[in-house]
């Protein structure tokens, strides 16, 4: 029988994601946010990666999955690359959180330009990084929010001088690099609202376990979203096999809008989003995930209660008819994520916009989903008499409740070796 809580092997090494934060604060030194800084290891270094897949590795480690651990609901400045500005890559991040930094190396280009003026348009904040004034870019300065100044390439005065020149924009300068207290004073003085630097704290480093989606998973999804017409029961028995994919996807959906506890399973998360969202999600999370990550005990565990947990649904004879079929599924595979992601269950469910059924289900063991989830796990773990009970309970034969379980064993057995 297998364990309700397997543990991965020995040569299942558990994968780390890594992101700094550095805060900024206001006048009064209070924390309005933090600028998050994509780190590949604990030392707090920036690695030699590429700019994009950097910025693509930390959107899909904070965005979608710890964003409130990361930022306890202050902003988060982020480094956009000229690429991911022009393709509009911001715009699948909330607007109320997301600060988008655009970095000293972009060419203040027409093409950019363009970009920049419709996500202001749609709420987004925009930020000029390490800024140096130029004529060319003046006609941005209408849609930014905030103007980062190195206080180590640009001096006070010299900023001083550009500030008072721009009073017609409603524009916050943001002073970097502040060292002492001597230069916060004299930037406070110069008209600076926002500061930065090792005076206030150095960037900290935060660590979490990542739970990288399967390498097939990431192939099959981008061979569907290259498709001209998607294929929403496709991508959804794609989705539905891979446990990262499918927590990614709904903190995804609760990151790009205001979404009521009200996603029942992975078919009503993929519709929200809409073609384009969905199309741009598996595009970041596949930039991030350059790498094969093989799935280890829990993963199948994962897998397998939520198929038995389906199949249990199918067969009481008490059923909820306002729940759908995919509740049973999503349940069973999300009462692993605590484990999977070494956090308690309930600041995940936090940040998920999932059914209040299901959380209560994961969470109290409540209601039809919570006597399932009980059956299951009392099952895996040869409690015959709560078997039993549950099964009584639930009007599920004995004999169903054994086809189930051997039944989502060899269907999990099956989905494992396709992702070996």
């Amino acid at each position: 029988m297998t364990n309700s809580r397997v543990m991965a092997s020995s040569k299942d090494t558990p994968k780390f994601s890594y992101i700094a934060r550095q805060p900024i604060l206001n006048s009064e030194r209070v924390t309005i946010g933090y600028e998050l800084l994509f780190r590949d290891g604990p030392n707090n270094s920036f690695p030699e990666v590429d700019p994009e897949k950097a910025t693509s590795q930390l959107l899909s480690d904070h965005f979608l999955s710890t964003h409130y651990h990361t930022l306890g609901g202050k902003l988060g400045f982020v480094n956009f690359p000229y690429d991911s500005l022009v393709n509009m890559i911001p715009t699948s991040f909330p607007t109320n959180s997301l600060v988008i930094e655009v970095l000293e190396t972009c060419a203040p280009s027409v093409e950019l330009l363009t970009s920049i003026r419709q996500m202001h348009k749609q709420g987004y904040k925009i930020a000029l990084d390490d800024f140096i004034p130029s004529k060319e870019w003046k006609a941005f300065l209408p849609y930014v929010s905030v103007i980062k100044f190195d206080l180590r390439q640009t001096s006070i005065d010299h900023a001083k001088r550009f500030m008072l020149s721009t009073k017609q924009f409603n524009i916050e300068f943001l002073a970097e690099k502040i060292e002492t207290y001597e230069e916060f004073q004299q930037a406070k003085a110069a008209g600076f609202t926002l500061f930065q630097g090792y005076f206030f704290a150095r960037p900290e480093i935060l660590q979490h376990q990542s739970l990288d989606p399967s390498f097939l998973t990431v192939i099959q999804l981008c061979q569907e979203v290259a498709k001209d017409q998607l294929d929403y029961p496709a991508l959804e028995a794609i989705i539905t096999r891979d446990l990262s994919m499918s927590y990614k996807l709904l903190s995804f959906v609760n990151a790009s809008a205001s979404v009521s506890s009200k996603i029942q399973n992975f078919k009503q998360a993929i519709i929200y989003l809409g073609e384009h969202r969905l199309r741009r999600f598996i595009s970041i999370v596949a930039v991030a995930s350059a790498q094969e990550a093989k799935p280890h005990a829990l993963y199948t565990l994962s897998i397998q209660r939520a198929r038995f947990c389906e199949l249990l649904w199918q067969s009481a004879k008490k059923r909820d008819h306002t729940l759908e079929q995919g509740a049973a599924f999503l349940t069973g595979m999300f009462s692993l994520l605590d484990s999977l992601l070494d956090q308690p269950l309930e600041n995940i469910l936090l940040q998920m916009p999932i059914d209040v059924s299901i959380k209560s289900a994961l969470l109290q063991r409540e209601g039809l989903l919570g006597d399932i989830l009980n059956l299951a796990i009392s099952y895996e773990e040869a409690d015959w008499t709560n078997v039993a009970t549950l099964s009584h309970n639930l009007a599920i034969q004995h004999s169903d409740v054994i086809g189930s379980y051997d039944e989502a064993i060899q269907w999990a057995d099956v989905l494992m070796d396709m992702n070996l």
